[in-house]
């Protein structure tokens, strides 16, 4: 009944070069959607890209680092001129840096601030004034993480920046809601993508302190997402939605 519940609309993914945010545009075009799926990479993102279309997708690929402000502008552009309209955004892009509180270095917070919070509001904002403007609404979806409900050991500064986006979220209610424009949070707990898999000890230590037993896959994150972008979630804006086994519930630690 969902196959083909994205038809015509058209969505921006970024981050999307791998992981969670590949699976969410591949889902995407999947069920109907026109997808600009954008990377840091440039190859990453024809290659994946690439692979979407394969499958019968329609997916164009858009390089750039979306922390700066004229790659955001020539993103929106690039969408319009591609597909003619923009309905959904996924704000996925973000980068993690690990570090002890007392031993963090200022480089690193101007680093993650740009990125994870910068980027994230002025693609949010560039993006919504074309919806504004388009005139029939729109959904937003923002990446979060579980780091920014429960304290992490060495993710202060990521676990801020995520707080921060939930509630940038929370702010935009009131801005977004007169035009028809939803937005909410996604926030992924233990995934499995290829980073975390580098990692030998990592399906059996987050298998042992998630109540399900398991951590999450790219594809629980990405059922996740598409529903809080879909059309029965119109309703719903200004949430976070908690993705992790329940690991939040307990939270006990890694290490």
């Amino acid at each position: 009944m969902f196959e083909k519940r994205f038809q015509n609309q058209v969505a921006i993914v970024t981050g999307a070069g791998i992981g969670i945010g590949f699976e969410i545009a591949k889902q995407l075009a999947e069920q109907g959607a026109k997808v600009i799926l954008n990377d840091i990479d440039k190859d990453l993102a024809e290659s994946s890209a690439s692979i979407i279309q394969e499958t019968g997708g329609i997916c164009e690929a858009f390089s750039g680092d979306v922390s700066d402000l004229t790659v955001i502008q020539a993103l929106i552009k690039t969408t319009i001129a591609t597909f003619g309209k923009l309905d959904i955004l996924i704000a996925n892009a973000g980068i993690t840096t690990f570090g002890d509180f007392w031993e963090y270095q200022p480089e690193s917070m101007q680093k993650i601030l740009q990125v994870n919070l910068f980027g994230t509001f002025f693609l949010t904002q560039s993006a919504t004034k074309q919806m504004v403007e388009q005139g029939h609404g729109g959904s937003i979806l923002l990446t979060s993480s579980v780091t920014g409900h429960q304290a992490h050991k060495y993710l202060a500064a990521y676990g801020m920046t995520k707080a921060g986006i939930e509630q940038l979220a929370k702010n935009l209610v009131v801005d977004l809601s007169p035009y028809q424009i939803n937005i909410n949070t996604v926030a992924p707990g233990a995934t499995l993508t290829e980073r975390t898999l580098s990692d030998v000890n990592y399906i059996e230590t987050w298998s042992r302190i998630t109540p399900t037993g398991k951590p999450s896959t790219v594809q629980d994150i990405a059922n996740a997402a598409l529903f809080l972008v879909s059309p029965l979630s119109r309703q719903i804006t200004g949430q976070s939605i908690v993705v992790d086994g329940g690991w939040t519930s307990v939270g006990p630690s890694p290490y």
